[in-house]
């Protein structure tokens, strides 16, 4: 299945994961607007902005589940160098990344409760071969910190 076959077939989801990221950055900024609002106002923001992100993420990796092209992200024997990545992985990739750093922009502001295990997740979808060549050709397009913070989820 070609890339244009997959689009053309995929994008409804494709528009509807690029408005759930939006709709974060817009729930960031309110929020950041608000700065001034009660401890239970700031709570009850992070608990939304938490809701959100976790909607974003179920939409996000439902796409692994619905479509056997993606099978290989999350597939730790993936050989890029005998099968290198496909245009819709690399796609799949590109909103996981987008993801990953929203999500990380957000704790970072303090605008979600801390995740415990965030570093250690991220380490390992990372670490993975598929996600990990990626990652490689496009860190250098990101927030300098959110770089950071990958590389040393990694280590």
């Amino acid at each position: 299945m070609g890339f244009s076959e997959w689009f053309s077939e995929n994008w409804v989801n494709i528009v509807t994961a690029v408005s759930g990221i939006g709709g974060l950055w817009a729930a960031v900024f309110a929020i950041r607007k608000n700065a001034k609002a009660t401890n239970d106002e700031a709570k009850a923001r992070k608990v939304t902005n938490l809701l959100t992100i976790t909607a974003n993420h179920r939409e996000l990796w439902k796409e692994c589940l619905i479509y056997p092209a993606l099978a290989r992200v999350i597939d730790p024997a993936a050989d890029v160098a005998i099968q290198p990545v496909t245009p819709a992985e690399e796609f799949f990739m590109s909103m996981a990344i987008s993801h990953t750093s929203s999500t990380y922009e957000a704790l970072k502001d303090e605008l979600l409760t801390k995740q415990e295990g965030l570093r250690r997740d991220v380490g390992l979808f990372f670490s993975l071969p598929i996600p990990n060549a990626v990652w490689r050709r496009t860190k250098l397009l990101q927030n300098q910190d959110f770089a950071a913070f990958i590389e040393s989820s990694l280590r």
